[in-house]
C-alpha cells in the first residue's frame, strides 16, 4: 500500500460551513499545499449518472482528493421529478434546491458539476420511455458538449448500459448516453455547431461502476469474479483532518437533504471495482491512468512550468506560505505563455487562488443592498488587504457588466486594509437574477438553453462583479470576485448573499388554484411587492371573457423597496366547467410587469430567486363537498392542506403532539401527507389514538408511505404491506373494480374522465398485499405490465373508514387536475350507512 500523505481539503472546508456558500475562501497552509500539489496533476476523470445523489461521492472524493485528478459529476437532470423532505416545492422549484445541494456536495467532495437540459419527468421504467420524453438528440448532444468542454482521460458511469428494465429508465438512459457518446465526441461531423466553442476530444477508456446494489446482495457481489476489473482501495484515512475518505463522502452525500440522503460516515478498508466498457485497457490493471501522461509534459512547452511546480512543493515552508510567492507568481506568467487554453485556463485560475491564499490576500465587493433593478445605480464597498510582506499594488478595479475601469494605484502594504467606495451603473437590459434554465419555455422532457455556452453550468450566471487587478512581483493579476451582499446576523453573526437582480415591480396571485364548484364569485387576493423605491402603477388581472373580473384594473403606490401590499379582485366564474389561466399584471410607466417573485431559503444551500409567471389556474367545476372539518399531519411536505382548502374545507394542520382523542373530536376526517409514516417519528404512538377515532364514526386518509423505513409496521388496523408497485403512465387506463362503490358515485359520479390530464404519475408505492376488510377500487398498469390494484384501499373500522391511497394527489391537485378534486372529496365524505332499528317482536 502506497504511503498516505498529509492532505486536507479547501473545499470539505468551505461546504462544511453552515451553508454560507457565498463566504470567501481563507484556506489554512496545510490546505494551500495540497492545493499546489493538485497544480501538478493535469487528469481528468467525468463521472455519468441521471440524477442528484445518484453519484458515488466517495469515488468522487478519493478521485478529487487523492489522485489529485479534476473530477467532474454530469448529472443528466436536477432531480425535478423527486419528493421533497424539506418542504412543499416540486418540479422545477425542487430542480432548484437539488441543483443547489449537489454544488454544495462537490464543495464537500471536491468535484465540478455539470446538467444537462433533460427535464426530470418522474419515475420511468425503461429507457425507451425516457428517452422518448427526453429529446435524446439533444440530450445526447449536451453529453457530447459536456465531453468535449470538460476534456476528460476517462469517464466512469455510474449505472449498466447493458441492463434495462433492471431499474429507473433514467438511470439506464444516462449510461447508455455516456456509451454512444464515447465513439462520437471526437469527429467533427458530430455536432459541429459545437465548435465554434470547443474542440473534438478523444477519451482514453471509459468504465462502469458496479457495487452490490447490480448484483442483488453484498453476498453475491463478494462472489462474483472481478478479477478483470480495476481495483481502487479507496479507504484512505487523511491525517491531515483526521477524516477517512468515506466519512468526506458521507458529509458531501448529506447535503441531499431534501431527498433524506443524510449519511453516517465510515472507517477502514475499502474497495471501489471498475469494470473497462470501451477503451484502452490499462496495463497496469489497477492504475486507472496507466498510460495517461497527467504530468504538464502533455501540454506544449508545460515541462519547464511542472518543473517548477515541483520546485515550490519540495521548498514549501507551512509556517510562512508567502515564501512561494515569487514562484508561483513566475509559474502564472509561465502558463500565460501556454498556447494549450483548456488547462492554461483551468491552471490559471487555480494559481491565481493559491497566489492570495498564500500572502493572505483578502479582497471583496459588497453590495450596499441585496437587491437592485436594472437600469439602477448600487453603491459599491470594496476591500483590499495584503497580509504578507510581498510588495503589492493595487493596480486598478474593473466593474462589470458596465465594464468601467478606476485606476487607483494603491500599495497593499502588509495588514493595512484598504476600503474604495465605487458606485456600479447598471444596464437597463442586465439579466434578472434567476436559473437561466427556467427563463424558456419547457417541455415535459426538456429546458430550452437557448445559449449553447450556458449549457450544462449547475448554478445561476451573476454579472455583477469587480475585477481587482493586483500588481505583484511586476506581474499584474486579475482577481474576480462576485459582487456579495452581507449583514451581520446577533446569533449567526457575519451572512452572506448574493447581489440579485430584480423586477421593478412583481406581482403574485396568491392562491396557485383557484377552484370554483358553482357560480358564486371569489375574492381572488394578489400580492404586489416592489423592487425599487417609489413604485407607482396599475394591477390588472387578465381573464378569458368568459370569465368576470372586478374591477378592470386597481392602481397602487409603493413607497419603498420590499414593500408588500394586497389588493383584492372579484372573480365570477362562467356556468359550464372551464379550465383558464389567469394571470396578474402590473403596469409602471406603460412597462408591464407579470412576473412572481419566489425565494427558497434552506439553511443548507445559497439563497435562491425564481422569477416565473404570474400564474394561477382557475377551474369551473362541477364539484360537491360533504364533511367540512379535516386535521392534516404533515409528512415529509406537500400542498394539499391549501387545495383542501380552495375545495370550501376548514382545515388545521396538527403537530403530532396534538394528535389527542379531546383535540381530534371536533374533525370529521384525518389525513396523513405524504410519507408521514416514514419521517414522523411520533406517529408510531399515535395510531391508537388515530384508530380510535375511525371507530368511533369518523376517516382516516393515509397518503403514500415508501416501504422502507416505516416508523411503524401497523400503519393500518389490519394488515397492509407496501411495495415498489407504482404506475407511471399518467393516462394509463383506469378499471374501476367496485363500480358502486360510494367512494365513486358519492356525492360525485367519477368516471374515467377524473383519470385524464394527471401530471407525471397516476400513483406510488401501492400496496400489494392487504386484508380481505379493504375494497380494492381501481385497477390501473403501464404498458407490458400486470394490473396494479392497490392505488386506492377502503376499508370499513368500527363505524368509521379507514383509506389508503398512493394516488399522487400531492402532485395533481396543485396542478389544478379537476378529478383528482372530485375524488377526493368523494373519499372524505365516506359514510357507513345507519342501520335501522330492530323491531321488538314482543310488542
Amino acid at each position: 500500500m502506497r504511503k498516505i500523505q498529509i492532505q486536507i481539503f479547501l473545499l470539505f472546508f468551505i461546504g462544511f460551513q453552515v451553508s454560507f456558500a457565498q463566504q470567501p475562501q481563507k484556506p489554512n497552509s496545510v490546505e494551500i499545499y495540497n492545493q499546489i500539489k493538485k497544480l501538478n496533476f493535469l487528469g481528468s476523470v467525468l463521472y455519468v449518472a441521471a440524477h442528484p445523489d445518484d453519484e458515488n461521492t466517495r469515488m468522487i472524493s478519493y478521485l478529487a482528493n487523492d489522485m489529485n485528478a479534476r473530477t467532474g459529476y454530469l448529472s443528466l437532470t436536477r432531480g425535478d421529478g423527486g419528493q421533497n423532505l424539506i418542504g412543499p416545492q416540486l418540479r422545477e422549484l425542487l430542480g432548484v434546491i437539488r441543483t443547489q445541494e449537489l454544488i454544495e456536495a462537490r464543495k464537500i467532495d471536491g468535484g465540478e458539476q455539470f446538467f444537462s437540459r433533460a427535464n426530470d419527468f418522474g419515475f420511468s421504467k425503461n429507457p425507451d420511455e425516457t428517452l422518448d420524453i427526453w429529446d435524446k438528440d439533444k440530450v445526447l448532444a449536451d453529453v457530447v458538449w459536456t465531453i468535449r468542454k470538460f476534456q476528460p482521460d476517462i469517464i466512469i458511469n455510474r449505472f449498466d448500459h447493458r441492463s434495462p428494465g433492471t431499474t429507473h429508465g433514467h438511470h439506464t438512459s444516462s449510461a447508455m448516453l455516456s456509451v454512444e457518446s464515447f465513439k462520437l465526441t471526437n469527429d467533427p461531423k458530430i455536432y459541429p455547431e459545437q465548435l465554434k466553442y470547443v474542440s473534438p476530444w478523444q477519451v482514453k477508456r471509459q468504465f462502469f461502476n458496479p457495487s452490490w446494489w447490480f448484483y442483488g446482495s453484498q453476498e453475491k457481489f463478494d462472489a462474483a469474479n472481478k478479477s478483470k476489473f480495476t481495483k481502487l482501495e479507496t479507504g484512505v484515512y487523511y491525517t491531515g483532518i483526521g477524516k477517512s475518505n468515506q466519512e468526506i463522502a458521507a458529509l458531501s452525500r448529506s447535503r441531499h437533504q431534501s431527498q433524506g440522503f443524510g449519511s453516517t460516515g465510515v472507517r477502514g478498508e475499502e474497495t471501489e471495482y471498475l469494470e473497462l466498457i470501451n477503451g484502452e485497457t490499462p496495463k497496469e490493471r489497477d492504475n486507472l491512468f496507466d498510460g495517461i501522461d497527467t504530468s504538464w509534459n502533455r501540454v506544449k512547452n508545460g515541462k519547464p512550468v511542472g518543473d517548477l511546480i515541483s520546485s515550490i512543493i519540495s521548498k514549501y515552508d507551512f509556517s510562512h506560505p508567502s515564501a512561494s510567492i515569487p514562484d508561483l507568481v513566475k509559474a502564472y506568467s509561465m502558463i500565460q505563455a501556454l498556447d494549450d487554453t483548456h488547462w492554461k485556463e483551468i491552471k490559471s485560475t487555480a494559481i491565481k487562488n493559491i497566489i492570495a491564499s498564500c500572502s493572505g490576500l483578502y479582497l471583496e465587493a459588497v453590495a450596499n443592498e441585496q437587491e437592485a433593478t436594472p437600469g439602477s445605480t448600487i453603491k459599491l464597498s470594496l476591500e483590499a488587504i495584503n497580509r504578507c510582506s510581498v510588495g503589492m499594488e493595487l493596480m486598478s478595479v474593473t466593474t462589470l457588466p458596465n465594464n468601467q475601469t478606476t485606476a487607483q494605484n494603491i500599495v497593499l502594504k502588509n495588514n493595512n486594509d484598504q476600503k474604495i467606495n465605487l458606485q456600479l451603473q447598471l444596464p437597463n437590459n442586465i439579466e434578472y437574477t434567476q436559473p437561466y434554465w427556467l427563463k424558456e419555455k419547457a417541455t415535459v422532457g426538456m429546458y430550452t438553453v437557448s445559449n449553447q455556452e450556458n449549457i450544462g453550468i449547475p448554478d445561476i450566471i451573476r454579472e455583477t462583479k469587480v475585477i481587482f487587478n493586483v500588481k505583484i512581483n511586476d506581474v499584474e493579476i486579475p482577481f474576480e470576485r462576485i459582487v456579495v451582499y452581507k449583514y451581520n446576523d446577533g446569533v449567526k453573526g457575519e451572512m452572506y448573499n448574493f447581489l440579485d437582480i430584480v423586477p421593478e415591480v412583481t406581482t403574485s396571485i396568491l392562491e396557485r388554484v383557484l377552484i370554483f364548484g358553482n357560480t358564486k364569485s371569489k375574492m381572488v387576493p394578489v400580492k404586489v411587492r416592489a423592487g425599487k423605491d417609489n413604485v407607482k402603477g396599475n394591477l390588472q388581472l387578465e381573464l378569458p371573457k368568459s370569465w368576470n373580473v372586478s374591477p378592470k384594473e386597481i392602481p397602487f403606490t409603493l413607497d419603498k423597496k420590499g414593500n408588500e401590499q394586497i389588493f383584492y379582485f372579484e372573480v365570477t366564474p362562467p356556468v359550464n366547467p372551464e379550465e383558464v389561466i389567469i394571470k396578474s399584471v402590473a403596469i409602471v410607466d406603460n412597462k408591464r410587469f407579470d412576473k412572481d417573485q419566489t425565494i427558497i431559503d434552506f439553511p443548507h444551500i445559497t439563497k435562491q430567486m425564481v422569477l416565473k409567471p404570474a400564474e394561477s389556474k382557475c377551474i369551473r367545476i362541477d364539484l360537491k363537498i360533504s364533511g367540512d372539518t379535516i386535521a392534516y399531519i404533515m409528512g415529509a411536505g406537500d400542498e394539499v392542506p391549501e387545495s383542501l382548502t380552495q375545495m370550501g374545507y376548514k382545515v388545521s394542520v396538527l403537530k403530532p403532539e396534538e394528535i389527542t382523542p379531546e383535540k381530534l373530536d371536533s374533525f370529521s376526517t384525518v389525513i396523513t401527507g405524504i410519507r408521514a409514516y416514514n419521517t414522523v417519528n411520533a406517529l408510531a404512538n399515535k395510531q391508537n389514538i388515530l384508530f380510535n377515532f375511525v371507530k368511533s364514526g369518523k376517516n382516516m386518509i393515509v397518503q403514500y408511505n415508501t416501504n422502507g423505513k416505516l416508523v411503524t409496521d401497523k400503519i393500518a388496523p389490519y394488515p397492509l404491506k407496501l411495495s415498489n408497485d407504482r404506475v407511471t403512465e399518467e393516462n394509463a387506463k383506469i378499471t374501476f373494480l367496485a363500480p358502486n362503490h360510494p367512494v365513486l358515485n358519492t356525492p360525485n359520479k367519477i368516471s374515467e374522465k377524473d383519470f385524464q390530464g394527471w401530471t407525471q404519475e397516476q400513483g406510488l408505492y401501492y400496496p400489494n398485499e392487504y386484508d380481505p376488510a379493504f375494497t380494492p377500487i381501481i385497477s390501473s398498469h403501464d404498458k407490458g405490465e400486470s394490473a396494479k390494484d392497490g392505488a386506492l384501499l377502503v376499508a370499513p373500522y368500527g363505524k368509521g373508514y379507514y383509506i389508503y391511497t398512493g394516488l399522487s394527489f400531492f402532485r395533481e391537485l396543485p396542478e389544478g387536475v379537476s378529478g383528482a378534486y372530485r375524488l377526493l372529496s368523494n373519499i372524505i365524505s365516506l359514510k357507513q350507512p345507519i342501520e335501522a332499528p330492530k323491531q321488538d317482536l314482543k310488542q
